[in-house]
């Protein structure tokens, strides 16, 4: 899989990294977003002493400004995209519970312009490099916390989980991949939301009990989809499913 690129956001740490790391183990060039110049120079780094082609993009993307000029990096450094993983995300929440009742609206508008404007506006700066690309890739990292099926049942693993910003942050994300594979069903490109499942990242005080290695794995199985692979899916880790992966519920 050679002289294929690929951008991922929020790339220096956690599933990122990791989706990086294994990108380049595919022979892909890895182009490692983030926000923090030091963390970023610092990823590229080793991901370079571990033998794979890594270029530090500085990437925030709540930043017009930066997003657009990430944009115009890649067309001058590459002249398209094949891959693009929204990977940047954060979870924040208000009140010792983080119950949808002490939720202020400061606190959700912040999870929001990472979790869904910001992969919208990563998106459309970068699809025209993306149609450019023989068959391009589009993976938005979700969760499973943004599936309304798994949090509404009574029985299942989420049924303990009651917060508003990250989880509908997630649900947003889902409807937003929904309608780009909609948009896009016609041409090359597939969109998919990955499921990476419950990994230990800073995310959430490294509680998960999946690797970041593991969680990367939903993401690079959606960025390498052969042509016949479906598109406008929620995929990935599923809970107590003797097979491990597969679709999810939106």
């Amino acid at each position: 899989m050679t002289n294929k690129t690929a951008l991922i956001t929020g790339a220096n740490k956690g599933i990122g990294f990791a989706t990086a790391r294994q990108l380049g183990s595919l022979g892909m060039t890895v182009l490692v977003g983030a926000r923090d110049a030091e963390r970023g120079r610092a990823a590229e780094r080793e991901l370079r002493d571990g033998g794979v082609d890594a270029a530090f993009v500085p990437l925030d993307v709540t930043d017009a400004e930066s997003v657009a000029a990430a944009a115009k990096r890649v067309e001058a450094e590459h002249g398209r995209l094949d891959v693009l993983v929204n990977n940047a995300g954060i979870v924040l929440g208000d009140g010792p519970g983080a119950l949808p009742s002490e939720t202020t609206l400061a606190t959700l508008r912040r999870v929001y312009e990472t979790n869904v404007f910001g992969p919208v506006a990563v998106t459309n700066a970068l699809l025209p490099l993306l149609r450019r690309a023989p068959a391009a890739r589009i993976v938005n990292v979700s969760s499973e916390v943004g599936s309304i099926t798994a949090m509404t049942d009574p029985t299942g693993a989420l049924a303990g989980l009651v917060s508003v910003p990250y989880p509908s942050s997630k649900a947003a994300l889902n409807m937003v991949t929904a309608m780009y594979a909609k948009e896009l069903r016609d041409t090359p490109i597939k969109v998919n939301a990955a499921n990476p499942g419950y990994c230990a990242t800073d995310l959430n005080g490294n509680n998960g009990f999946r690797t970041p290695e593991q969680g990367a794995e939903v993401s690079v199985h959606l960025a390498t989809l052969p042509a016949d692979g479906p598109s406008g899916l929620l995929w990935g880790f599923q809970e107590n499913v003797a097979a491990g992966y597969g679709v999810l519920p939106w």
